[in-house]
């Protein structure tokens, strides 16, 4: 038995040419008219390594912790492979993987290779730092707090001139050796994940050419923000995208040759996917993180493979997950399912098309609670508006590129442990960010077989607390932290409790009435930076967007202003 998973990081299924969409993929086509493709796969927990992590236990991660690496109790499916005689393989170039915050994925694979250079990669030393030609619209000090990877991102791509240098050729190759080095031999799992096409979109010129683009007209890194990048309405940030969509579909296709050139094709389980989308100006949203996880960011693209089934050129519909991929490699090697594992194995849904879940869940951690049954969407936002009851849970305080800050250490408890934690305790960390804001949203329900492009939001009670109460179950399957029932309003699900958090929504601050929470929030972090609410008008009035920027003139000039106008307009979307 042999398996290969190719996996792209941020890969947006509305670009790609068998979804509909309008970049140059031909390979994805060709997968397509090949394999079976999934229009209902969702992702679980986001965005990288918490994705990654589902991709081992085949469980949600979101619900009990932010980013960060595997637990000592943690399930892991590669090395379940690994002991049971699978040589499992990992190559990529997706840093994380050696950051304080994902330091033990690699290591479960039996060999494992990485290649270096991307976003910022701390790879090649140089003393003097090139200037960053900056096209986004921050502050100096958010600018300041990026720097440091932009300018390393410079100082690598200088070392990557032609395209047989760049990251994601090597990385394709590197997996490309093992198939020509293993070709002849049996149960193996080859894992090649590139970090392309995330941000910062670093593309060779030939690519650029296709969409009538240049490497200088785009510095290649987009701000999670709202409105275009610099004030780039020609799309420029997004033809830089698609053309890094159109170079991964060549390194598709060179793979799908590989197979068939060494005779792998027809009988190895081959995977296409991802870990989550992007925005690229739709909802006027730039990234993911921030704003409402939007079926561009939660719909993911998903192609199998399976050399047991004969289904090629098929379409499903079936609910599945990212959860479900390390089901569905274990029960392909005919190794058990743990009893932690809530992930099912794909087999069914790829042979029959038949239903493997009801609902999925998905989310970050501290913000909205989303579930779909693949015709509503609908997003929970918390009650709560702070993180006073939020407790990430771990035995490993590290996120990203650093532990956990010595303040955040002071106040931990020693908790029993859950379910899936096979007897350990875990430390009980309250939870320190507040970057995500998810109340100022409120909730959303999208019916996304007649609204796709979630363009309508429904005001529909009814259905809301349907699926309102169909998260409960999910959450108790997944030994969710008992906090997060009354943080979301479980405990009290009716219509008369609705209406007044809505009617919440609305509430005066300092005053004067708000037209939506957006101005809420933004009125309330102008308060808290010094500013003296006086707005043209009585008191009582209804504010707006206008009194907010008027607000902001009368009280900052020069970066201060440009610091303020930023943050502000995070918070005035509530989109």
């Amino acid at each position: 038995m042999k398996a290969v998973m190719l996996m792209f990081d941020t890969l947006t299924r509305n670009h790609l040419a068998p979804y509909g969409g309008e970049a140059i993929t031909p390979n994805f086509s060709q997968l397509a008219r090949e394999s079976t493709q999934f229009d209902n796969f969702y992702v679980g927990s986001m965005p990288c390594m918490p994705a990654r992590r589902e991709l081992h236990t085949g469980r949600y991660n979101f619900l009990h912790r932010s980013w960060g690496p595997l637990e000592p109790f943690d399930f892991s499916a590669m090395q379940a492979l690994r002991q049971q005689g699978v040589h499992t393989h990992m190559v990529t170039d997706h840093k994380h993987y050696w950051r304080d915050g994902g330091a033990t994925y690699h290591t479960r694979y039996s060999t494992f290779e990485f290649i270096r250079g991307q976003e910022g990669d701390c790879w090649k030393g140089q003393v003097e730092k090139p200037p960053i030609r900056w096209q986004g619209n921050e502050d100096e000090e958010t600018l300041h707090r990026r720097l440091g990877r932009m300018t390393q991102d410079l100082i690598n791509r200088q070392a990557m001139p032609t395209q047989e240098e760049h990251f994601t050729h090597r990385t394709i190759r590197a997996g490309i050796e093992f198939l020509e080095t293993n070709r002849d031999q049996d149960n193996w799992f080859l894992q090649i994940e590139c970090f392309d096409p995330h941000e910062p979109f670093f593309v060779p010129e030939k690519y650029l050419a296709q969409y009538g683009c240049k490497p200088e007209d785009f510095d290649g890194w987009v701000p999670y923000y709202c409105g275009a990048p610099g004030g780039n309405d020609d799309g420029k940030a997004r033809k830089f995208y698609q053309a890094l969509m159109t170079l991964c579909d060549d390194y598709l296709g060179q793979v799908m040759d590989k197979l068939k050139a060494l005779d792998l094709w027809d009988d190895t389980l081959f995977i296409v996917c991802t870990d989550h989308g992007f925005l690229l100006g739709e909802h006027d949203w730039w990234g993911k993180n921030i704003m409402p996880v939007y079926n561009e960011i939660a719909n993911t693209p998903f192609f199998i493979r399976d050399p047991r089934s004969h289904a090629q050129g098929e379409r499903r519909s079936a609910l599945a997950q990212t959860i479900d991929i390390p089901a569905t490699l274990l029960e392909y090697f005919a190794v058990p399912l743990p009893a932690t594992m809530t992930g099912k194995a794909l087999r069914p849904a790829i042979e029959r098309d038949d239903a493997i879940r009801d609902y999925a869940l998905f989310g970050y951690f501290g913000g909205h609670i989303n579930i779909t049954d693949g015709e509503f969407v609908y997003m929970r936002c918390p009650r709560e508006q702070n993180n006073d009851a939020l407790f990430e849970y771990t035995l490993m305080p590290t996120r990203i590129d650093s532990p956990f800050k010595i303040s955040e250490l002071k106040d931990i408890r020693i908790h029993p442990g859950f379910d899936f934690t096979q007897g350990a305790q875990v430390m009980q960390i309250p939870a320190s960010f507040r970057y995500l804001d998810p109340w100022r949203f409120g909730d959303k329900l999208f019916n996304v077989k007649s609204d796709p492009g979630q363009q309508q939001p429904l005001e529909d009670v009814n259905t809301s607390l349907h699926y309102a109460a169909a998260l409960i179950p999910l959450m108790q399957q997944h030994d969710a932290p008992p906090e997060l029932y009354p943080r979301f309003a479980l405990d009290e699900l009716d219509e008369e409790h609705e209406r007044q958090f809505t009617q919440r929504l609305k509430e005066n601050v300092a005053g004067y009435a708000c037209a939506h929470e957006g101005i809420r929030e933004a009125l309330r972090f102008l308060l808290r930076n010094g500013v003296a609410a006086k707005m043209p008008g009585a008191q009582g009035e209804i504010i707006d967007e206008a009194d907010i920027y008027a607000l902001i003139d009368a009280h900052f000039t020069g970066d201060k202003r440009r610091a303020m106008v930023y943050q502000t307009r995070l918070l005035l979307r509530t989109a």
